[in-house]
């Protein structure tokens, strides 16, 4: 015979929320300064010109300008932001 009841639902329902990581703008997006372009854990992606990285590893634009992904040799991403020509953000 069991010694303790069925007791399963008061063990269970702990769950962690969802991180939420991933590309946030692709590549070809405009963006402007402070935009988050990328979340992640460790640098999967690394910054180019134009991109800052946060503590956590993510990475934002440091200018407004369009995203470039790039690959860096044979298996290194790198993202960039083309900055923005005066002419376009004029009118």
């Amino acid at each position: 015979m069991a010694h303790k009841k069925g007791g399963g639902s008061s063990r269970n329902g702990r769950d962690s929320n969802a991180q939420k990581l991933g590309v946030k703008t692709f590549g070809g997006q405009r963006v402007t300064a402070g935009s988050i372009i990328v979340r992640q854990r460790g640098t999967h992606i690394r910054p180019g010109t134009g991109v800052g990285e946060a503590r956590d590893h993510s990475l934002f634009a440091l200018v407004d300008g369009q995203v470039v992904f790039e690959r860096v040799g044979k298996d290194r991403r790198r993202v960039s932001v083309a900055a923005a020509a005066a002419a376009d953000t004029a009118g």
